[in-house]
């Protein structure tokens, strides 16, 4: 990948293009992760809307051990979020250039991890749900909020409800005829730009899905190391700008 591309992509300085193009990478490696992980896990962990109706229906049939369970995978994407913002401002009020890359960085760590160590936590459990369960639903929250912040909330990479919901609105537009009885009143205009990148979108997680529901048939939880590969890769330039900038200032220390 070329480097000006790559800071491009994840760099301090954003573009509607950029964000676009990163938004589509991410889409796809959401939905690997998420279709991969329910294999894995046996539950889709960027399904908050889901899992929060399951916790209150486990609730009202006093299934309290389910409910908890909810209640563990709500509380890590939160941190998960939670985690991007502090990142970000950080970097932010430091002016580094990988302000968008470092969280980049820790969910590519935590995918190989989750890779390579994924079986071996399988069995252990924390805020009452599956290890497993928790980390995934923590690297689904904090891609969903570093996303959220660069495109200034235009954009997701799981939360599909929503991409679906803005295609209808779009489409609505779209085919909505103007009478030209109303000449003095604002014509009714589709996005098509936007509808382009909405189905975009969800086009990627759809294709991320079954690429990582495939993977992990075949080669199990190594499945999310190629993904970690592709964050890695995205993420250098920007962080590696910042290394550089810090060796210089050492330099000039000295």
């Amino acid at each position: 990948m070329p480097i000006h591309y790559s800071r491009r992509l994840t760099g301090r300085r954003r573009s509607a293009g950029a964000n676009r193009q990163l938004g589509v990478v991410l889409a796809f490696v959401a939905g690997a992760a998420n279709a991969g992980g329910f294999l894995a896990v046996h539950q889709y962990t960027s399904h908050m809307t889901g899992i929060v109706s399951a916790m209150a229906d486990h609730l009202a049939l006093g299934e309290l051990r389910e409910y908890l369970a909810g209640f563990g995978a709500l509380l890590s994407f939160i941190a998960g979020s939670a985690c991007t913002a502090i990142l970000v401002n950080l970097a932010r009020r430091r002016r580094m250039h990988s302000e968008y890359a470092l969280p980049l960085v820790l969910e590519a760590v935590l995918l190989l991890g989750f890779g390579v160590l994924g079986e071996r936590l399988s069995g252990v459990t924390g805020l009452f749900v599956p290890f497993t369960v928790m980390w995934l639903s923590f690297i689904m929250g904090l891609q969903n909020a570093l996303v959220t912040k660069l495109s200034r909330a235009e954009i997701r990479t799981t939360h599909v409800t929503g991409l679906v919901t803005d295609v209808g609105i779009e489409l609505g537009k779209l085919l909505y005829w103007n009478s030209p009885g109303l000449a003095g009143q604002p014509k009714v205009q589709a996005n098509r730009a936007r509808l382009q990148i909405l189905l975009a979108l969800a086009a990627a997680f759809f294709v991320g899905g079954v690429c990582g529901a495939l993977g992990f048939k075949l080669v199990g939880y190594a499945a999310t190391v190629p993904l970690a590969f592709v964050l890695i890769v995205l993420a250098s330039v920007p962080a590696i700008d910042d290394l550089s900038r810090l060796g210089w200032s050492f330099k000039a220390r000295a």
